[in-house]
């Protein structure tokens, strides 16, 4: 166990973050998943640029790779435009 007090802090806020980021991430995911169960372009083309923000703010707060962020947009972009 941590001995100074700036360390017990680091470890409260750190729990905090990862709770935080869990949990954008994971909605994120999710909102992907309903996104490619879409049939409808009508459909798609509404969630689609909410999925994007969500992956963009990932990317920005580093919880997940740049290139991760850039790569999942391209794919759903491409599986927009197919329908």
């Amino acid at each position: 166990m941590a001995n100074h007090k700036s360390a017990l802090k680091r470890i409260r806020s750190n729990f905090k973050k990862r709770l935080r980021n869990k949990f954008q991430h994971k909605t994120t995911r999710n909102a992907i998943r309903k996104l490619k169960e879409c049939t409808s372009r009508k459909e798609a083309d509404k969630q689609f640029s909410a999925v994007i923000s969500m992956v963009d703010k990932l990317a920005k707060k580093n919880i997940i790779h740049a290139n991760k962020a850039a790569n999942l947009k391209s794919k759903l972009s491409k599986f927009v435009a197919s329908l």
